[in-house]
């Protein structure tokens, strides 16, 4: 076993993001006790457990695991799905200056927490696609739990290569739609047969992930953009299409319908180049 202490700049309200994890029950989290036990997906998987010590001006935390010869790996790991390389500091005086100013002096120091790996990203993208969160949240839950598998408590999703293997129909039992489950059993025989390679996309601007991504049936602008956001962790992404934006933009300029598409470009003007703290806020405003 081993253990790091982390020194991050603040501010950095693990809190908030805690509160936000604990959404999906698939994250395992307890907010008293400000940790979470994060799946490490590798050749081995394991777990590491990171617990908030610090505060949010002076953040400080401390990352446990098991195996002390894959320490640097899962702390880069961490890192990475933490953004604690991101100065939230320097984005938060960005907002000030924008109409975001209330919304982001509530939420100070809200970091983007990155799902735990690529793949996992987009599986969970398209299983939410045209359905509500709640449901969404349920049909994801069953089908890690139905297909994944466990380690130490925390549940981890499917490999490629087993849900390369599913038919239609076992997905089709947990109340996936036909085409919903071909599209995750396709994308993930890609994947496993080497025919799509996630690893190469972390190098690529956004344009070139989301013109690769968009050939892939069932991956659209909007499971592009959420993948480059929370797998990737890019930084100025505003998926216009998205329902939750778009409530929470007419509720902040007290709109009486929906914004339009043209609007809402007219609106995130001011927020670049950090579109996608944008988005989070906005998300985190109305949840």
């Amino acid at each position: 076993m081993w253990q790091e202490k982390v020194e991050v700049v603040g501010p950095y309200n693990f809190d908030l993001a805690l509160s936000r994890l604990a959404m999906d029950p698939l994250n395992i989290v307890d907010q008293k006790e400000r940790t979470v036990r994060v799946p490490i997906y590798d050749h081995e998987p394991e777990v590491a457990l990171v617990q908030a010590i610090g505060t949010t001006e002076d953040p400080l935390f401390l990352v446990t695991g098991d195996n002390p010869s894959t320490k640097v790996n899962v702390l880069n790991k961490i890192h990475f799905i933490l953004q604690w390389n991101t100065s939230l500091g320097d984005i938060h005086e960005h907002f000030t200056l924008t109409s975001l100013k209330e919304i982001f002096t509530s939420h100070r120091g809200t970091p983007i927490i990155l799902d735990f790996s690529p793949y996992t990203t987009l599986i969970k993208s398209i299983i939410h696609q045209q359905v509500n969160m709640k449901f969404a949240i349920t049909l994801t839950e069953q089908f890690v739990k139905t297909f994944g598998f466990n380690m130490d408590g925390v549940p981890f999703y499917p490999s490629p290569g087993t849900v390369a293997g599913l038919h239609p129909d076992q997905l089709r039992q947990l109340k996936f739609s036909q085409r919903k489950a071909e599209y995750i059993i396709d994308l993930s025989k890609q994947i496993y047969n080497g025919e799509f390679n996630l690893e190469e996309l972390m190098h690529l601007p956004d344009e070139d992930v989301i013109k690769k991504l968009v050939k892939i049936r069932g991956i659209g602008p909007w499971t592009a953009q959420s993948f480059l956001m929370f797998g990737l962790g890019r930084s100025n992404l505003f998926p216009i299409a998205d329902i939750g934006i778009q409530n929470a933009i007419k509720k902040l300029y007290g709109l009486d319908r929906k914004p339009t598409s043209e609007e809402m470009l007219q609106y995130s003007a001011e927020w670049h180049p950090y579109l996608s703290y944008a988005s989070l806020y906005l998300w985190r405003s109305i949840e």
